[in-house]
């Protein structure tokens, strides 16, 4: 069967930690697995043929987020400074992005409700309009005309939105639309 170590020893032997406590501290956030399994006991035993892994954590509250990402990057969009509007906000993957990237401000705008993330709810710089669909929505509900859009909208064409979206910002307003089949 072959010899068997600790967890917490084994991170340190594949350079996945770099003391204990680092170990400790990685297995105590969830971030380790075993054989695709979560594993929680630094003391656990685990063979060498075991696959161990530490998962990176996520940057996003959502995989909305690193989407965006990737988008702002290849067309070279900087959102510092504007005041932008997040329409089909969600958990707040876009939100959450635009946010870590300096974005003065976000008005987070969904038809649902209860879905954003709680560290986007309770941030001063994010405006909550639930239960609001973009079509209904005024400049005013806004607190403004937003500087920037930002959609992911679901089961709705993007064709029957633009317009109200031209409308809801200043003219010349950066857009970055999730295009998505249905």
């Amino acid at each position: 069967m072959g010899s068997r170590r600790r967890l917490g020893a084994e991170l340190i032997r594949r350079d996945l930690a770099d003391d204990d406590d680092e170990a400790r501290s990685l297995i105590g956030a969830d971030r380790v697995l075993v054989n695709g399994s979560v594993a929680s006991n630094p003391a656990r035993l685990v063979a060498a043929s075991d696959a161990v892994v530490v998962v990176t954590p996520s940057r996003f509250v959502s995989r909305g987020g690193d989407k965006l990402d990737y988008a702002l990057d290849a067309f070279s969009l900087d959102v510092a400074g504007r005041r932008w509007l997040d329409a089909g906000a969600s958990t707040g993957g876009f939100t959450d992005c635009l946010l870590q990237r300096r974005a003065a401000g976000v008005v987070a705008l969904d038809v649902g409700h209860g879905h954003l993330h709680p560290k986007l709810r309770d941030d001063d710089r994010v405006t909550v309009l639930e239960r609001r669909h973009v079509r209904d929505a005024k400049p005013a509900d806004l607190g403004g005309l937003a500087s920037g859009v930002v959609a992911d909208l679901s089961f709705i064409s993007l064709t029957s939105v633009i317009g109200p979206l031209v409308r809801l910002c200043q003219p010349g307003s950066p857009m970055v639309l999730l295009v998505k089949p249905q």
